[in-house]
């Protein structure tokens, strides 16, 4: 079964907008990200916690969606 991940990654052109991947897991949510964004530095991969999205996030392994317009925050279960 897939979990919903969140990333922020930042590319030759700066930050990204918030990145969703459904994975096993956070190992293979980087695997997933490394694929998709080679160029790009993975900063952050993170469950949701309490996000909710009206935006699609995919339902396969594998599912990488930018999300433009939204910026990545700290999920609230690891918010200091």
């Amino acid at each position: 079964m897939t979990k919903l991940f969140i990333a922020r990654l930042t590319g030759p052109g700066g930050d990204r907008p918030l990145i969703t991947v459904r994975a096993a897991a956070e190992g293979e949510a980087r695997l997933f990200l490394e694929a998709a964004y080679p160029e790009d530095v993975i900063a952050d991969v993170a469950e949701p916690g309490e996000w909710i999205s009206d935006s699609d996030t995919g339902a396969k392994t594998g599912d990488v969606r930018e999300h433009p317009g939204v910026t990545w925050q700290p999920p609230s279960s690891l918010a200091g």
